[in-house]
């Protein structure tokens, strides 16, 4: 059998991970031999991260094949029919290297990227008779609207159409969704072929010391600055990753450190944000170093040595869609810091996972920032997040927090646009922190932990394992296949199953000011 494994890209982290991560276990423990994988992307790794993916596989074959057409459609140029017929040529040539004995295994179709490349998927898989896993990470109407018009522009004019791409009729699909909540919409449309399937993660021994040494001399140099402990942001440079938060919370509790986050920008929509932040740090030379790994990655240390180098880690994201670095840190054995997410902590206190550092909000007085002008801003740039969606998306929507509120009033963080964190940051860290902490009372124990060194950490609980375990993790998906075999496709509507999720994700808690547009 042939496992053929599709991704827009393999930028380091997020899903990367998990294919690095998991497409061993699914080899190991496929029910039928596997001799070959296929990795099929629009813009390659470097050659170091191949090779060490090829060794992760053994004696079976790793071929990768790369079109750009399979990229996101904002970085290719072309008309959508030019990209369409582009895609359907790689695919048939992809294809064509096969038997047709072959297990699809596509990432992330539903997060609105490229919809031409899951619409001609489904196609060929559906004319071959390929079975098709649709692992759903991310979804394009979760907070990212702005890329509605795209959408729109490249063949999908209407909802339904959109629906149809991400959950195609006519393809023999297995939907997989990486958190409960996800799931359960799933399940409700499509029974015994949809999955719940959270990203796998094992304990393993700790680096090398010498390799341990070596990270905290390259982050040193980096750095400059040999002693000063990191707190590490395991993460691309996004903007739903909050790290504003982070450096609020690190200039807080432990004034001496430096927040490195690992990965820059992975898109030119995110490159703004990233410049902003890392402007703002050079200009008030704050502690803060984005994108620590980015670029050739055969001369640097790896995540998991930079994990053991760090004194601490942080995840403040305002949207995941499960959260690896929550594991990784208990993994690691490296305290974490951590916002508790609606839609993951459930998850992971299932597990029976327990965060002693995990908050749902850090508040701020309203006095620290220009409330109206905040305000004013929030107002259009909602309005014009707004606008771009369909009408009747548009009606009834709740209000965002700060424009919900009649008067000041502490308001979280993670509320508030990126101008108004970096007015907040601006401040000395003693003034926000005399100011803010009296909001935040766990924040205390945490600054005193921390300067004592005795921020604590998660244990790893036995009963992870069946969840989390890479054996555990092929068995659900293989067996999820074959219970899937046994019964006839179902008839469902995409518009009804889109619809489903829209609701939720509309509602008021998922409202941040960050992720209305680029420049918030």
């Amino acid at each position: 059998m042939t496992l053929v494994v599709f991704h827009y890209h393999l930028r380091p982290g997020g899903i990367r991970r998990i294919i690095e991560l998991a497409t061993p276990q699914l080899v190991r423990h496929a029910p039928r031999r596997v001799t070959q994988v296929i990795l099929a992307t629009g813009q390659q790794a470097d050659a170091a991260w191949h090779n060490q993916f090829a060794r992760t596989l053994g004696r079976v074959r790793l071929k990768i094949f790369s079109h750009p057409a399979f990229n996101y459609l904002s970085e290719q140029r072309g008309a959508p029919a030019r990209v369409s017929a582009q895609i359907q040529r790689a695919l048939a040539e992809l294809f064509a290297a096969t038997d047709n004995d072959c297990l699809v295994w596509a990432h992330n179709l539903g997060v609105g990227r490229n919809l031409i490349l899951p619409r001609e998927l489904a196609a060929i898989c559906a004319t071959r008779g390929l079975p098709l896993i649709a692992h759903h990470h991310d979804w394009w109407f979760e907070n990212r609207w702005a890329r509605w018009p795209e959408m729109r522009r490249a063949g999908f004019p209407t909802l339904a159409a959109a629906a149809q791409a991400v959950f195609p009729t006519e393809a023999d699909a297995l939907h997989v969704a990486i958190n409960h909540a996800d799931a359960a919409v799933l399940t409700r449309h499509f029974g015994q072929r949809a999955l719940w399937l959270p990203n796998l993660t094992e304990p393993t021994p700790p680096p090398p010391a010498a390799r341990v040494r070596a990270a905290r001399r390259w982050l040193g140099g980096k750095l400059a600055h040999d002693h000063a402990p990191v707190w590490l942001l395991p993460c691309r440079t996004l903007r739903r990753k909050n790290i504003a938060e982070a450096l609020l919370l690190t200039r807080w509790l432990r004034p001496e450190a430096w927040l490195v986050v690992t990965g820059a920008a992975s898109s030119a929509e995110e490159r703004p944000y990233f410049q902003a932040l890392e402007q703002a740090a050079h200009h008030h030379h704050w502690r803060l170093r984005l994108g620590i790994l980015a670029g050739d990655e055969s001369r640097k240390p790896t995540v998991a040595e930079l994990l053991a180098a760090s004194e601490a880690v942080l995840l403040t994201s305002i949207q995941e869609g499960f959260g690896l670095p929550y594991l990784e840190a208990a993994a690691a054995c490296r305290p974490l810091i951590a916002r508790r997410l609606p839609n993951v902590a459930p998850d992971l206190a299932r597990f029976g996972f327990r965060f002693p550092q995990g908050y749902d909000e850090i508040h701020i007085a309203p006095g620290l920032f220009d409330w109206a002008a905040e305000r004013a801003r929030q107002q259009k740039g909602f309005k014009a997040w707004r606008t771009g969606m369909p009408a009747r998306i548009r009606a009834g929507m709740p209000l965002p927090f700060l424009l919900a509120a009649k008067a000041p009033q502490p308001v979280p963080f993670s509320r508030l646009s990126l101008t108004a964190q970096l007015e907040i940051l601006v401040r000395p860290a003693r003034e926000t922190w005399e100011v803010c902490a009296p909001l935040n009372p766990l924040l205390k124990t945490w600054r005193k932990r921390a300067a004592a060194g005795q921020l604590r950490v998660t244990p790893w609980p036995r009963r992870a394992k069946r969840w989390l375990g890479g054996k555990a993790y092929a068995e659900s998906l293989f067996r999820a296949l074959g219970e899937r075999g046994k019964r006839q496709p179902i008839a469902f509507s995409p518009a009804r199953v889109q619809a489903d999720f829209i609701a939720g994700k509309l509602d008021a808690q998922n409202l941040f000011p960050l992720l209305w547009n680029q420049h918030a």
